[in-house]
């Protein structure tokens, strides 16, 4: 009964609080549709979705505009598509992997048809002039059924109101089998069951294995209306008002007459534990009918949590960072039920107290995402290592991409390791120090796919001919070696610190002095040719991991003065910067992550995302101004082609979102802060205490880039970084903005970022 009485009031302080609705609400400038299918000729959009959820939930709930949606539109929904096929609960934001797309409803009306096997006989047209959305909220006209669909959700559950046509039968699909057809990962249905409790509710779950092992969704379902008949199908078997069916390919046809009333609401719990969880999710947080009063509460919860960054700007700069907000707060997703019940590593079901997450995108989010929820979500972040750790306890290592509480090892390396750091070193609250570093540890010695522990220590480097992507491989263990070193010396731990210091440094037994790049080895210690620093590799057969040798001979974020070093000085390494921003040459095959270029940078995907704030530290900040402005202002618009590439869980929006303020994370586990160019009049971060920390940008403007002078706290400020300490305290870094490169400003060796 206390859950039911604070979701209660929340909903109805909700419904007072948006009584009256302003044109300044916050949420009023986010756009769902921004990064959601590309313009014809454009790279990949972002992969966004545009349907209901609310900040780090567990629903989803949005269109699906594909009954097979595949890599093109792995999040379910692409905004050249004319048709949906229904709506599904479960979705990822921005990833490069078609998953999820749990228990999906379709309204229909009109007389039910004979299908064809795999097809989908009651998909819609629909069109973007009758289609809408806001956070927490999702609409749409069906064009063929003349219904109007709306969605809402709450962390746990979704809610549907489908308003159909008069004199016509109306029916709803609910699918089971929905993204089954087709899958790069083989992912394949291993057991469903649907139930007919009562003639208002369906319950049922599926068991489903692929990118995710054996993923385990339940779901609880209410309509407000009696459902007067079902059929359902289980590949070629049918059956006609039943009560339970076991298969693995069940969809049915639920009827309703709606004569007297033409709105159907239907209130769905998921769970990744069990039915029961799903019901009690479904029942705490949507006790009541009333579909505007949880719309508007997901509203005021949006609010809150975008109101943690205020800005003075124009309104396209607006739209674009509080939509870039807003995806970057759509995950890391609950995992838990709101009793504390959540699904373990081991596959047994265990309680927490505190929510329990998943869905890290690692290799995407450490670089940005993750360093934006330590300043904006403190707590959240810390039940985000602290799920990650539980994790480890059930698993031996911390994860690479975890995916509904389960491994899919996705990308390299173990990036877990610098966000436990990260959170450690910037004392947030409520972590066990000793444990973060034992995983840490372990997970940076343990064999494992994303590493390979031992042949990285006896050989010194990851030798290609028994690894690929081993270049890349070096290059991000080296760091996450370096953020190990740095725990152990905050905890005392000297030899781990010198062990983990002395493995940092293996990134320099790639590098090829000769051609100036690094490259790959044998076991012998030969280099591997021929070697073309543009040619692009994927995931896998090639030394560059989503990337090439020009991309990733700047990934050496824990030490860019030793790289710096390695081109024998300042002058070499930004002449080298400067040909790596201009040289357009391609080659023939480019990875399909390869998109968003400035020369050979592809601010598309993650290895580059650093590489323009490296001027700082060779004494050339003004350059680094020059290309954080032209990445800003290229690689991002408030179209449904609003990104460059995939948002890869929040990873683009959060690069907006530091780089907008004016600096950003080049090694994300330093607690520094490298100083690029504001772009916003000003911005305002709320700190706990009623404290902020605000950026102020005098005569910004889309000339006016380059950064004048700077103050801190009213003092002449000459450094081209911040610290955390500076943002913790509270304080306001202000700048003047000119339309001339000013090359004192910042240039002299004890204003350049420290490591």
């Amino acid at each position: 009964m206390k859950i039911k009485k604070i979701i209660l009031f929340g909903t109805l302080l909700s419904s007072i609080v948006l009584g009256a609705q302003t044109s300044d609400k916050i949420t009023s400038h986010v756009n769902p549709f921004i990064g959601t299918g590309a313009a014809q000729g454009s790279p990949l959009s972002g992969n966004n979705y545009p349907g209901a959820t609310v900040p780090f939930g567990m629903m989803q709930l949005s269109p699906d505009t594909r009954n097979t949606p595949d890599w093109s539109v792995a999040s379910g929904y692409n905004y050249n598509d004319t048709t949906i096929a229904g709506f599904s609960h479960t979705h990822l934001s921005g990833t490069g992997v078609a998953e999820l797309f749990d228990v999906m409803l379709m309204p229909f009306s009109g007389e039910i048809v004979k299908e064809e096997a795999g097809q989908n006989a009651y998909q819609s047209k629909f069109s973007h002039e009758k289609e809408s959305a806001k956070p927490g909220y999702y609409s749409v006209e069906l064009l063929d059924y003349q219904i109007k669909a709306e969605l809402s959700a709450t962390t746990h559950a979704g809610f549907h109101k489908y308003s159909f046509p008069k004199n016509k039968e109306a029916h709803i699909v609910i699918d089971l089998d929905h993204s089954m057809k087709k899958s790069d990962w083989n992912t394949r249905i291993i057991a469903s069951q649907l139930s007919f409790p009562n003639d208002h509710t369906i319950e049922g779950y599926r068991i489903i294995t692929g990118w995710a092992p054996m993923r385990k969704v339940f779901f609880h379902a209410e309509f407000s209306q009696p459902i007067i008949h079902n059929h359902v199908t289980d590949g070629g078997n049918v059956y006609d008002n039943a009560k339970i069916v076991n298969g693995n390919a069940i969809r049915a046809i639920l009827d309703f007459d709606t004569s007297k009333q033409q709105e159907i609401l239907v209130k769905v719990g998921i769970s990744a534990t069990s039915i029961e969880n799903a019901r009690l999710n479904v029942q705490a947080e949507i006790p009541a009918w009333d579909f505007n009063a949880t719309v508007n509460a997901a509203d005021v919860i949006w609010e809150k949590e975008l109101s943690k960054i205020k800005i003075e700007a124009t309104a396209e700069q607006k739209q674009i960072f509080y939509t870039a907000l807003y995806h970057t707060f759509i995950q890391p997703n609950t995992l838990s039920d709101i009793n504390g019940d959540y699904p373990s590593a081991d596959y047994t079901v265990r309680n927490s107290p505190k929510p329990y997450y998943s869905t890290f995108s690692l290799w995407d989010t450490y670089r940005g995402a993750h360093p934006l929820y330590t300043i904006t979500q403190q707590e959240r972040s810390a039940d985000f290592v602290n799920s990650m750790l539980a994790y480890y306890k059930a698993f031996g290592y911390l994860p690479i991409w975890q995916l509904w509480g389960q491994e899919n090892y996705c990308m390299i390396g173990n990036h877990a390791i610098p966000v436990v750091v990260d959170a450690v070193l910037k004392n947030l609250p409520g972590i066990d120090v000793d444990l973060a570093f034992e995983a840490v540890k372990n997970s940076a010695t343990l064999e494992h796919p994303g590493s390979p522990f031992g042949i990285w220590e006896k050989y010194g480097y990851v030798p290609e001919n028994l690894k690929s992507q081993s270049v890349s491989l070096t290059l991000e263990m080296a760091y996450d070696d370096w953020c190990v070193a740095e725990l152990a010396k905050k905890l005392g731990k000297t030899d781990d610190y010198n062990h983990f210091t002395k493995r940092s440094q293996f990134y320099k037994n790639l590098y090829d002095k000769k051609i100036g790049f690094f490259r790959a080895k044998d076991d012998k210690g030969n280099w591997i040719g021929p070697f073309d620093p543009l040619k692009y590799g994927a995931n896998g057969g090639y030394p560059f991991t989503e990337g090439n040798g020009w991309q990733y001979f700047w990934y050496v974020p824990q030490d860019v003065k030793g790289l710096i070093g390695l081109v024998d000085g300042d002058n070499l390494f930004t002449k080298k910067l400067d040909t790596f921003f201009t040289l357009e040459d391609k080659p023939e095959e480019v990875n399909d992550n390869a998109s968003g270029f400035i020369g050979q940078y592809a601010h598309g995907n993650e290895p580059s995302h650093h590489i323009a704030y490296l001027y700082n530290y060779a004494g050339q900040p003004w350059k680094t101004q020059q290309y954080v402005a032209e990445i800003l202002k290229k690689m991002y618009n408030t179209t449904s082609s609003g990104y460059s590439g995939n948002d890869d869980c929040g990873e683009l929006s959060a690069w907006y979102v530091f780089s907008a303020m004016g600096f950003y994370p080049v090694n994300p586990a330093s607690s520094i802060y490298v100083i690029g160019t504001p772009i916003l009049k000003e911005a305002s971060i709320q700190l706990k205490d009623g404290k902020a920390f605000k950026v102020i940008a005098n005569n910004v403007s889309d000339k006016n880039i380059y950064i004048e002078s700077a103050k801190l706290n009213g003092k002449s400020y000459t450094k081209t970084f911040i610290r955390q300490a500076d943002i913790d305290t509270g304080g306001t870094l202000e700048f003047v903005m000119s339309s001339k490169q000013n090359k004192k400003w910042g240039t002299k060796l004890e204003d350049r970022p420290v490591e």
